[in-house]
């Protein structure tokens, strides 16, 4: 008797009403492996922000928990599944306190229990999103035949295993799940510093990436930048627009497109009118993942100048739109591109200051269009990162052919990465 192909996915992320972008990755990682699935329910946990007071009233705590299991009915999402949101009570703790990690994994742990009725999932498979408040509040309640298996993305998890009663539950999930996985290199190697004794359950899967839609035409001059991401230091996008301004200098006919938001928006406005660029630089501001891939269709480079990336994700979406791209080599990045990097476009120093920027972007002036390989890149992201690559690399673990007792070994194209 085959065992039904029910999956559980709890995570913390995932776009909704208040916070559309958030847990875009998660909402790729269900679509595309639900579709294989009898049935995929997500169980999301969205932080309501209390007082500390209200958050730990005795009578509040009890009218949440009575609530819970009505208020988070089941609607359709992606891919055929369907997505439960729990209120998540969260008192608004001093980022200073001891307790942050560990406490904000308790409060998901029991809103997901109420939610439950105190009983265990029912799905033989689980799947958690970041390590405590999705890991550690699924293993709250998980069955002894549960299968659990956990996705580390926060590029913050060192800040997370710094406290130590977080340490020492991130520790209980590490030892009671199936597998564990990170969505890059850097996160792994984090996790095995932290925790050698687990090193034979982390590998690494990564997000899926989308390769369906493919723009109109090609790629034919390099005039239309375009940056994917926040608007703060570590991105790099200061440099970038006096980088920018520098190129435009030799070439009227530069646009650029900054499209995300953050503390360095306002700042970027006003440096872009003290250098003559406000008809030539556009705002966009957050937009929707579908909204950016499309903007990546109509653009000629991208422009990724970050200091440091866990998963080159922006990159490889804008390989798979068919740009060209300039970016700085990241471990992320790195990794993504390795053994195409030259025919997916140039990559510079980390540290990259506007010289660098601008030197770069000429370098692959002079390499545009025929000293690259962007079909070829394409071909070889896709077979790395697509939907149909990621999810094979999941149901491989969920799905053993040789039963839930006996686990294959990872898929070495995804998983397992050393």
């Amino acid at each position: 008797m085959h065992e039904r192909r029910d999956v559980a996915v709890v995570t913390p992320w995932y776009p909704s009403r208040e916070r559309p972008f958030r847990g875009a990755f998660v909402q790729a990682m269900v679509e595309a492996t639900a579709p294989a699935c009898a049935q995929l329910t997500v169980y999301h946990g969205e932080p309501w922000h209390l007082s500390g007071a209200l958050a730990d009233h005795e009578s509040v705590r009890a009218a949440h928990v009575k609530l819970l299991p009505h208020a988070s009915q089941p609607l359709p999402t992606v891919g055929g599944a369907v997505l439960r949101c729990l209120p998540v009570l969260v008192d608004r703790v001093p980022k200073t306190s001891v307790l942050l990690w560990a406490g904000l994994a308790r409060r998901h742990g029991d809103a997901l229990r109420a939610a439950l009725g105190g009983q265990p999932f029912t799905e033989p498979v689980v799947h958690a999103h970041v390590g405590l408040r999705g890991g550690w509040a699924a293993l709250q309640s998980c069955g002894p035949a549960t299968r659990l298996y956990v996705t580390e993305h926060a590029s913050f998890v060192a800040d997370v295993l710094a406290e130590p009663s977080a340490r020492a539950m991130y520790d209980a999930v590490l030892h009671r799940c199936s597998r564990f996985f990170t969505v890059g290199e850097q996160i792994r190697r984090t996790l095995l510093d932290v925790f050698p004794h687990h090193t034979d359950k982390i590998d690494t899967i990564p997000n899926p990436i989308s390769f369906a839609a493919q723009r109109m035409q090609p790629v034919r001059t390099l005039r239309r930048w375009l940056y994917v991401g926040g608007l703060k230091e570590s991105k790099g996008v200061g440099p970038l627009l006096e980088a920018f301004a520098r190129c435009r200098a030799s070439d009227p006919n530069l646009r650029l497109t900054l499209a995300g938001d953050g503390a360095l928006a306002r700042p970027l406005r006003a440096r872009a009118g003290e250098l003559g660029l406000s008809d030539a630089v556009r705002f966009a501001g957050a937009v929707p993942p579908d909204q950016a891939l499309q903007l990546m269709r109509e653009h000629d480079l991208l422009v990724h100048p970050s200091q440091g990336e866990t998963f080159g994700m922006t990159v490889v979406e804008a390989i798979a739109a068919g740009l060209p791209v300039l970016a700085t080599r990241t471990e992320g990045t790195r990794t993504v591109l390795t053994g195409i990097e030259n025919a997916a476009g140039v990559l510079i120093d980390t540290d990259a200051d506007a010289t660098s920027i601008a030197d770069g972007y000429r370098k692959l002036c002079a390499r545009f269009p025929h000293d690259l390989g962007l079909p070829h890149a394409r071909l070889v992201l896709a077979s790395r990162y697509d939907y149909q690559a990621v999810a094979r690399a999941h149901h491989h673990h969920w799905f053993p052919p040789d039963g839930p007792g006996h686990p294959p070994a990872p898929d070495r194209a995804l998983g397992g990465v050393r």
